[in-house]
C-alpha cells in the first residue's frame, strides 16, 4: 500500500510490485498482520522520509511466516511464524526484514499480537532501559500513557519493579492506564502533572521521564525530575524547539537525551534484539506481558487506521490484517 504524493489519510492507493528479494543477512517474510504507528502518519505526511535504502512503503513492524532466506540465515528460519522490527515495508503482503531483528512468535500468541509489539519493545527497551538507564525501584514518567509506546513502557517498568506515572487526555484513558499498572495516572487536560507529580513523589521527582512531546513540555519535565534525573525524548509531537534553563540542568545534575531508531545501523539494531532477547521477550514467552490491542483493521482501510490513529481515540495498538493474515 503506497502514495503518489504526501499528504491525508486517503492518499494510499494499492500498488502491485514484485516480490522482494532477500539480501544474504534478510529474510522475506509472508506479512500477516503489519503494526501501524505514528511515524506512519508522519512518514505519509511528508515530514519523515525512509532512510537510504529502505522501503518507500510505510511500516515498521510485521508479523507472519518467513518463506525465504538470504544466504546468510540459517535455514530453520524458513517457515517459521516470527514479528520484526522493519525500516519500512511493512503495508504489504511480502517484506523483507533482517534476520537478527527478528522475535520468534511464542505458542499461545497469536500473529495479531506479534505485529503489535516490535516497534515499541525495541523504542521503549533502549530509550527507557539504556539510554534513561532505569532500574528497579526508580519512578518513570510517562507521557502519552495509553498510547503503543506508553502501554509498553508501563508494562516493561512495571515488570522490572519501578513505580510508573503516566499522564493521558481523559479520565476515560487515565483509568485504562491504571489497570495496566500505572501507579498514578494524571489528566493533563485538568491537572498540572508537575504538581502531581511532586505530590506522589514527596517532592523528590521522578528519576526518568520518557517524552513524546517536547516542546514546551520540556522544561515542565526538567521540574518533574529528581537530582541526576534522565530526561528521553523519543518525539516532537508538541515542537521541536524548547527553552530550558541551564542553572536547573547543572545544579540538579540532570540528563538530557533522545534518540531515533529507524535509522540506526542493522549492527545495532541486532545487539538491540539480542539484549531484548536476553531480557524482555522471556516476559512475552510466559504471557506476563501482552500488547495491549486497539481496533484492528484490514489493509485495503488504511486510510481508515490512520485516520483513528490521528483522532487519538485509540488505547493500545492498532493493527492492520494484510491479505492472507
Amino acid at each position: 500500500m503506497g502514495y503518489d504524493e504526501p499528504g491525508g489519510a486517503d492518499v494510499f492507493r494499492a500498488e502491485t510490485l514484485a516480490v522482494p528479494e532477500c539480501g544474504g543477512d534478510q529474510v522475506l517474510i509472508r506479512v500477516a498482520y503489519a503494526g501501524v504507528n505514528r511515524p506512519d502518519v508522519i512518514q505519509r505526511k511528508g515530514h519523515y522520509p525512509p532512510p537510504p535504502g529502505a522501503s518507500h512503503i510505510p511500516g515498521l513492524e510485521i508479523s507472519g511466516e518467513v518463506v525465504a532466506a538470504g544466504e546468510n540465515v540459517p535455514r530453520e528460519m524458513i517457515g517459521q511464524s516470527v514479528c520484526a522490527l522493519v525500516t519500512g515495508g511493512g503495508y504489504a503482503e511480502y517484506a523483507l526484514a533482517h534476520a537478527r531483528h527478528c522475535l520468534t512468535v511464542p505458542r499461545g500468541m497469536s500473529l495479531k499480537e506479534a505485529a503489535a509489539i516490535p516497534e515499541t519493545l525495541f523504542t521503549v527497551w533502549h530509550n527507557v532501559f539504556e539510554r534513561g538507564w532505569a532500574k528497579s525501584g526508580d519512578t518513570l514518567l510517562v507521557h502519552g500513557g495509553t498510547s503503543g509506546i506508553g502501554t509498553m513502557a508501563t508494562m516493561l517498568a512495571k515488570a522490572f519493579d519501578l513505580a510508573v506515572i503516566t499522564t493521558a487526555g481523559s479520565d476515560e484513558k487515565c483509568a485504562a492506564s491504571k489497570e495496566l499498572g500505572a501507579d498514578l495516572a494524571i489528566n493533563y487536560k485538568t491537572q498540572d502533572f508537575v504538581e502531581e507529580v511532586k505530590d506522589f513523589t514527596e517532592g523528590k521527582g521522578v528519576a526518568v521521564v520518557l517524552d513524546m512531546v517536547s516542546g514546551d513540555y520540556v522544561a515542565r519535565n526538567l521540574s518533574c525530575l529528581a537530582t541526576e534525573g534522565r530526561h528521553v525524548t523519543i518525539a516532537v509531537l508538541g515542537g521541536a524547539k524548547a527553552e530550558i534553563n541551564m542553572v536547573q540542568v547543572m545544579s540538579n545534575r540532570l540528563t538530557l537525551t533522545g534518540s531515533t531508531l529507524r535509522a540506526r545501523s542493522d549492527n545495532f539494531k541486532a545487539l538491540l534484539a539480542d539484549e531484548i532477547s536476553g531480557n524482555a521477550w522471556p516476559l512475552f514467552e510466559d504471557g506476563q506481558i501482552r500488547p495491549v490491542m486497539d481496533e484492528t483493521f484490514d489493509l485495503a482501510d488504511v486510510t481508515k487506521a490512520h485516520q483513528r490513529m490521528e483522532a487519538g481515540e485509540h488505547i493500545g495498538k492498532i493493527v492492520l490484517k494484510v491479505a492472507g493474515g
